[in-house]
């Protein structure tokens, strides 16, 4: 028997900001004095589709499960959708007579889109629609250069930014506290599905994927930040990969199971309690956090970077539809090993170092003459943190074709740079076991070996571990030749 309709009650709609705490459209609808509903609608046609890989698809399903046991513990529930987001939100409105819905903006064309109809059908319906800014501490155009354009490199960007910090701080909003007592009760709610399984939408799941939840976010702040965690190192060690030396935090920010106020706010206090000594490494950690605002700001500002290179020139880049080299770089097989032992892990866990990620984007962008597209987009299906402002701002930045990117004669050289940043080749042979016994002298380039030495080491190069699939001299020149031409530019010797 169906219940009768809620009274002046209003839907919270879910998509990136899986969490209670901080949440800005949570806040809202609170102080409204509805009664809430809160929802998410699965879309299977995304979660089918190229765009998302396991990675994400079991982090955003761990989080909605853990959302859903957070209010069930509170005598309510998750309302979980699945389908049109127009009908499915009407309809939800309709059975709870609700007066308002409540949502979260999102910078992604896709999302901006996706958000214009929602809106058009609730108000239709008679629903007022109320979006609010949440997953970025500065809205994308609440800061502009002084002759009001939007910043298109990032240091000044970071300047204007923290001087509006210092005039305008937000505070995480007490929306977990705000929302006590104003939940619907879970037997007044529609029916509503389970989290699925990710193999529902054909998607195989991992143990070694990141684990995803408010709580677990919580606690991965509060570890990182402690008095001698790894933020009192941060700025030394955030670019050595075999070391834990960063938050971890990004799939937690791409789902939303913490929200960046709270970041900010934590990362601001503890800046101010730091030693002189320590704390460029707070500042630094922060600057990487001013980043991810600068990147969703380029996204919401010129969104054809979704798609095009920011820079038109960069259009006229010659790329090497190499599709066999394509396929050697995804697996692992280039016989780079700071390249292979990247994309081993990121193949294997859903997550990638940052450093990392710049000496795989480098190697296929500028030695491997292949374009950013093919590798954003493969980053894209296997990063549990995949977001695309982030992911195509390091892209874009990497093949010198983006805002404040890399300049063109700018080729990371593999060797130097496993040397400096894995200088024992301690990830590499974590990651690479026909490396494991490879001297440290011949880990970063294993071909050097005498043959005597690979027999003896367990790895013959052509057999055991893979010949070089360029040689970087030579592609670095052909790179530049491509580049200078397309761009207009004296060739850089």
């Amino acid at each position: 028997m169906k219940s009768d309709p809620i009274q002046s009650s209003a839907i919270v709609w879910l998509r990136r900001d899986l969490r209670l705490g901080d949440n800005v459209a949570l806040m809202a609808a609170a102080r409204s004095g509805a009664s809430l509903c809160i929802a998410f609608n699965l879309d299977p046609e995304l979660l089918r589709s190229q765009r998302v890989g396991a990675p994400l698809v079991q982090t955003f399903f761990d989080a909605l499960r853990a959302l859903r046991e957070t209010l069930r513990a509170l005598g309510s529930d998750l309302v979980l959708l699945e389908g049109s987001f127009e009908a499915n939100l009407v309809k939800l409105a309709r059975d709870l007579d609700a007066r308002a819905l409540y949502y979260n903006e999102d910078y992604e064309p896709g999302a901006i889109a996706r958000d214009e109809r929602v809106t058009r059908a609730l108000e239709s319906a008679g629903v007022a629609v109320r979006a609010h800014l949440d997953h970025v501490y500065f809205g994308a155009g609440e800061l502009s250069t002084d002759g009001g354009d939007p910043y298109k490199v990032f240091t000044p960007y970071k300047r204007r930014w923290l001087e509006r910090y210092r005039i305008a701080s937000r505070k995480p909003v007490a929306s977990e506290r705000a929302i006590a007592g104003r939940l619907i009760p879970r037997e007044r709610l529609p029916h509503t599905r389970d989290v699925p399984h990710p193999q529902e939408f054909g998607h195989e799941p991992s143990r070694l994927y990141p684990q995803c939840g408010e709580t677990y976010a919580r606690g991965l702040l509060e570890t990182f930040l402690r008095a001698e965690g790894p933020s009192a190192r941060y700025a030394t060690e955030r670019d050595i990969p075999s070391l834990e030396g960063t938050s971890r935090l990004s799939p937690q920010l791409r789902a939303g199971t913490i929200g960046i106020r709270t970041c900010f706010e934590r990362a601001f206090a503890a800046l101010e309690r730091a030693e002189p000594a320590g704390a460029r490494n707070i500042e630094t950690w922060i600057s990487e956090l001013i980043w991810r605002e600068f990147y969703q700001m380029i996204l919401r500002r010129f969104p054809h970077v979704a798609t095009q290179p920011f820079v038109p020139a960069a259009r006229g880049i010659v790329w090497n539809d190499d599709r066999a080299a394509f396929e050697r770089w995804c697996a692992g097989q280039t016989g780079y090993p700071i390249v292979d032992a990247a994309m081993t892990q990121l193949n294997a866990t859903g997550w990638m170092h940052n450093r990392l990620r710049m000496i795989a984007a480098s190697f296929l962008t500028k030695d491997l003459l292949i374009t950013w597209q093919w590798g954003e987009r493969y980053f894209e299906q296997h990063l549990a943190d995949a977001d695309l402002a982030q992911n195509n701002g390091g892209w874009q930045w990497s093949a010198s074709s983006g805002t404040d990117a890399a300049p063109y004669f700018r080729v990371f050289n593999p060797i130097l740079q496993s040397k400096k940043y894995d200088p024992e080749g301690t990830f590499i042979r974590a990651q690479l076991p026909a490396l494991r016994n490879v001297p440290a002298k011949y880990v970063h380039a294993p071909w050097e070996m005498p043959p005597l030495l690979q027999a003896q080491s367990g790895c013959v190069v052509g057999s055991d571990y893979p010949f070089p699939i360029v040689d970087h001299a030579a592609a670095r020149d052909r790179a530049l030749d491509a580049y200078a031409a397309a761009l207009g530019k004296l060739r850089v010797r």
